[in-house]
Order: C-alpha cells, then sequence, then structure tokens
C-alpha cells in the first residue's frame, strides 16, 4: 500500500469527524487553540483506536458489528443533533459542551465506521503497513477536527445562535446519511 492510498484512506475517515468538529465549534461560546486541540485529540484518538480494535478483533466483530453500526451512528448523531437545535436558544455552559460525557458520545459515533475500517483492512490487507495506516488515520483526524473546530466557531461568531440549528442539521444530516448508505439507499 503506498502513502497516498494511505492519505487517501485517512482523509476518507477523518471527514465525518471533521464534520462533527465544526458543529462542536459551532457550539462553543469561547474558543482558544486548547479547546480546537482537545476536540482533535478526542476525534483523532478514536478515529485511530477503533480500527486498531477492529482490525485485532475483526473477526469477532464482523458479523454483529456490520449488522449495527449504521443503526448506532445514526442515533447517536440525531439525538445530538436534536438536542442541538432543541436549545439553541438556551445559553449553554462552555464546561459542559467539552464534557467526557459529550465528548466520548461524539467520538464514539463518529469512529464507528472507522472501526469496520479496520475489519476491512485486517481482510484486505492483512498486516501490511496497518499501524501505520492507522498512525496516519488518527494524526490526520485530529488536525482536521482541531481546524473543523476553529471553523465551526469563526461561523458562529458571524451566524449567532442560528449556527447551532445549522449544527444540529449537520449532525442529523451526517445520521441520515450514514444509515441511508449503510442500507443501499443513497
Amino acid at each position: 500500500m503506498e502513502i497516498i492510498e494511505i492519505v487517501l484512506i485517512s482523509l476518507g475517515v477523518a471527514a465525518d469527524a471533521f464534520a462533527v468538529a465544526i458543529c462542536k465549534g459551532l457550539s462553543l461560546t469561547h474558543i482558544n487553540i486548547k479547546k480546537c486541540i482537545i476536540v482533535g485529540l478526542w476525534f483523532g484518538f478514536f478515529q485511530f483506536f477503533m480500527p486498531l480494535i477492529g482490525f485485532y478483533f475483526g473477526i469477532s466483530f464482523k458479523n454483529f458489528l456490520s449488522s449495527i453500526d449504521h443503526w448506532v451512528a445514526f442515533f447517536l448523531l440525531l439525538f445530538i443533533g436534536i438536542n442541538m437545535i432543541k436549545n439553541y436558544n438556551e445559553e449553554e455552559k462552555e464546561d459542559s459542551s467539552l464534557s467526557i460525557k459529550n465528548m466520548l458520545v461524539l467520538a464514539i459515533a463518529t469512529s464507528i465506521d472507522a472501526l469496520t475500517i479496520g475489519i476491512v483492512y485486517y481482510y484486505g490487507y492483512g498486516v501490511v503497513r496497518h499501524m501505520l495506516t492507522f498512525i496516519s488515520v488518527g494524526i490526520i483526524t485530529f488536525i482536521l477536527s482541531s481546524l473543523g473546530c476553529f471553523i465551526g466557531h469563526y461561523f458562529e461568531n458571524n451566524l449567532g445562535k442560528k449556527s447551532k440549528i445549522i449544527g444540529g442539521i449537520i449532525l442529523i444530516y451526517l445520521g441520515f446519511r450514514i444509515l441511508l448508505s449503510h442500507l443501499n439507499i443513497l
């Protein structure tokens, strides 16, 4: 596997985390580089760790996970998106938006597909450069998610409270897109 293929896989896996990081940036009232890095670390770590789990336990998870992964991601993103829209008029405590519970749910929701990538990688490529690929996925996701958080906050400053509605709609859209693509409707 060439480095270009590894980078393309990494970019593809990081796309959902990037979009969700933009939504996270929309929900933060004050932002700094530290907060963007925290968001990037959450998503980057889970995008590295989940394919690793999928790779090493691929045979055990293959049938079970592939039958429900899209439903889990759909419901998590739908729940978060609806809550974002429902609470758009309320001032959210900044600490709670980067809370462990909140970030864990988002990181899991965006990395379920990455778990499946690990399983596919196991069957498709075996042990050839899997660590390099998964590290690349984690690093690229970290960079894009940190940047996405900053971009989201930039839009929040220019759109005001409407940005939370937009962020909620984006999360709901991502949930439906994941579900419909796995059901072969898209």
